[in-house]
């Protein structure tokens, strides 16, 4: 395989530790859904001109396709999940109705003005510090009646189970002064103060979109926090949570001794195993027109 940037490798292998299984269960019970709720949000698309900003692979604007877009705009940062979402249009035969451009979210320059019926993302906004320059862009490419439908996770209220006495949704009391050098590592690749994905809830979503000029706002707020899925242990250490993330045995390569990587495991494994973790997590559905 040839070697791709963090965005396509994280897409590709680093998000599901690596595990085809894993992979199917979460497109089948967590990204698919996702992705028909934004699409619900962002009808009609028939015969709409519409843009999927930060596409990715495409979960998003290959949906709008199969909907009846008749068009859709891919932009990316990145060039090799342009190009992933490149080969599977020319694989389905729909190369015609898609453009792909490299761009950041808060900055659309290649996209004139009013240009698109539709703007679409999931996922996006939690890596772009100049959120409200997003806003701004996504307000400028869309047509007069255009609409914007999006979903954010809400890491703010993840963060729970990453701080105190708690990280990866255990108790990790007994195993504190361990941790405490697992947490530095990931600390380090992402400083939590300037983390794009701890600075806003869904209150500043609905604040960021107004300020924009959009109107005909709607936000639906989910939340959980319940028993988290058991999980094998080989595929815990091979994921990492976001691109920009370490894997958890990178981390622990990075930062323990054996004995200390030892204890960590005797600790953590069986519970993450058996499904006596907590998953806590909220997500934000954010719909508006212009």
């Amino acid at each position: 395989m040839p070697e791709t940037d963090r965005w396509a490798s994280w897409l590709a292998e680093r998000r599901f530790g690596g595990d085809e299984k894993t992979r199917d269960r979460i497109f089948a019970e967590v990204l698919h859904p996702i992705r028909d709720q934004v699409l619900d949000g962002a009808e009609p698309l028939s015969g709409r001109r519409v843009l999927d900003v930060g596409c990715g692979e495409g979960l998003i604007g290959f949906g709008a396709l199969e909907r009846g877009a008749g068009a859709v705009v891919f932009s990316d940062v990145s060039a090799d999940v342009l190009r992933v979402c490149a080969l599977r249009a020319d694989a389905a035969g729909l190369r015609g109705r898609c453009e792909f451009v490299r761009c950041s979210a808060d900055d659309l320059a290649p996209l004139d003005s009013a240009s698109v019926d539709v703007v679409v993302a999931r996922s996006v906004l939690i890596y772009v510090a100049a959120k409200r320059a997003c806003f701004r862009e996504f307000h400028r490419v869309l047509a007069p009646g255009g609409r914007l439908s999006l979903f954010e996770p809400i890491n703010r209220f993840a963060r729970a189970e990453w701080t105190g006495s708690r990280m990866f949704g255990v108790d990790t009391t007994p195993v504190a002064d361990v941790v405490e050098k697992i947490r530095a590592v990931y600390d380090e690749a992402v400083p939590p103060e300037a983390d794009p994905m701890l600075d806003f809830d869904e209150r500043d979503l609905v604040v960021l979109v107004e300020a924009a000029g959009f109107g005909d706002i709607g936000l639906a707020l989910t939340a959980e926090v319940r028993p988290a899925d058991p999980v094998e242990w080989d595929v815990f250490l091979r994921t990492a949570a976001n691109p920009n993330a370490p894997t958890l045995a990178e981390a622990m390569d990075a930062a323990l001794t054996v004995p200390e990587r030892d204890r960590l495991v005797a600790h953590v494994r069986p519970l993450v195993e058996s499904g006596r973790a907590t998953w806590r997590m909220a997500h934000a559905y954010v719909r508006a027109s212009r």
